[in-house]
């Protein structure tokens, strides 16, 4: 006899070990009045497909179990069972018992929609990827951080409905994730009270679901937070945090993402020392970084984005030159559809062109800024950073023409906005 690939499919998309089954139809047997006495071994035959019928009422107690009909589980009915219809019965009763018994047995669709499986979660996870690229697009706001919401309400709200703890995990995790991004989708949109809600939500979950990327990530996030409320201690705190996270030890990557946030940390205090040393484990960390699977939201960081923060740390550091050089290597490097990533950059470069008296040159570069976001409205936090670019340039240069061109620019852009 060949094996009962049904039944194995089932089970590894409930997430359920033979032990794991075995427990819940003997919970299902006892419901039923009956000793819980299934074995694994008995499942083990299943799986093998020695044993093509179970007994009647483990097979009934394995059906209210999975939601599905033995037939959908990969089992054959002996034909002893089967309703033998009489040779001389008309063609048309025939017909019409025939499709009576499949109208009578529930599809697997049906089945599905009360039990939640890893196919369930993967299908969820796909929509997040989309919500992801959106963002990496065109920046955070209101109408991402609400799509994000719905999706962790709907991994939330399947969390019942699977019988596998290793779903239930997924579903918690998927939703720590959904809630990260709609919190990042608030600092972008700067309103940080929001994102620090969501945040404190998505740490709860990430724990739920056993997740160490998404707490690492919502280290990182809160990080920025500080660095956006101009409160060092609190930037740097999270960053140690996302430092000292299982995930930053378990994956080299994630850990130069640590550190990069550290360096920005450090630098918001002029510690030019620390600063330096962070970057330092960040560079060496993504050099041993390799391409295992990773959640969406990281696919944006590599060396492109390590030179960009790197940019910000010499901004901070006053080392104008050296933020320059970095910004150019992150713009080299960052691929086109991160719209929004090569927006900032080309803003940190703006800035760097300005520190070191580039009127002319920097404003070119500021303007494509706008080039680069097209029509779609600029992110808050990028209207920050043009904002801090415009002061500075009335500040070294107030009745200049390219101080009035540029500030005539930025009017009519805002105009179209």
């Amino acid at each position: 006899m060949g094996g009962n690939p049904e039944l194995r499919a089932v089970m590894a998309d409930m997430g359920l070990t033979r032990a794991a089954l075995a427990r819940l139809v003997n919970r299902e047997l006892v419901a039923l009045g009956c000793p819980g006495t299934l074995t694994v071994r008995t499942v083990g035959t299943w799986l093998a497909g020695q044993s093509r019928w179970p007994q009647g009422r483990i097979r009934t107690a394995l059906e209210r179990a999975l939601n599905r009909t033995p037939e959908q589980l990969g089992f054959i009915p002996p034909r002893t069972t089967r309703p033998q219809a009489p040779p001389e019965e008309p063609v048309r009763r025939r017909n019409f018992l025939a499709a009576s018994a499949a109208a009578a047995v529930p599809s697997t669709g049906a089945f599905r929609g009360r039990t939640v499986g890893h196919s369930d979660v993967d299908r969820l996870k796909e929509s997040l990827k989309t919500l992801t690229a959106l963002d990496d697009h065109r920046g955070g706001h209101g109408s991402l951080e609400t799509a994000a919401l719905a999706g962790a309400d709907q991994a939330l709200g399947k969390v019942d409905k699977t019988i596998s703890e290793g779903v239930q995990r997924r579903l918690y995790s998927l939703a720590a994730d959904y809630t990260a991004t709609a919190g990042f989708s608030c600092i972008d949109d700067r309103r940080l009270d929001d994102a620090e809600r969501h945040f404190g939500t998505a740490l709860r979950l990430s724990g739920l679901g056993d997740d160490h990327v998404t707490a690492l990530r919502v280290f990182n996030c809160l990080s920025m937070v500080g660095y956006q409320r101009n409160r060092p201690s609190v930037t740097l705190s999270a960053a140690r945090a996302a430092q000292d996270s299982r995930a930053a030890r378990r994956d080299p990557l994630l850990a130069s993402l640590a550190h990069a946030r550290a360096a920005i940390a450090h630098s918001t205090t002029g510690n030019r020392q620390a600063s330096l040393r962070c970057l330092g484990h960040a560079s060496d960390a993504l050099g041993r970084a390799d391409s295992r699977e990773r959640p969406a939201w990281t696919d944006f960081y590599g060396q492109a984005e390590l030179f960009a923060l790197s940019a910000v740390v010499h901004q901070h550091l006053d080392n104008s030159p050296e933020s320059e050089s970095a910004s150019h290597r992150a713009l080299a490097g960052i691929p086109a559809q991160f719209r929004r990533n090569r927006a900032s950059a080309t803003a940190r470069l703006a800035l760097a062109q300005l520190g070191q008296g580039e009127l002319e040159q920097a404003t070119a570069t500021a303007t494509g800024v706008y080039a680069l976001m097209g029509t779609d409205p600029l992110p808050p936090r990028l209207r920050t950073l043009l904002g801090d670019f415009h002061r500075g340039l009335i500040t070294l240069a107030p009745t200049s023409a390219v101080t009035r061109e540029w500030t005539d620019r930025v009017h009519a852009q805002g105009e179209h906005q």
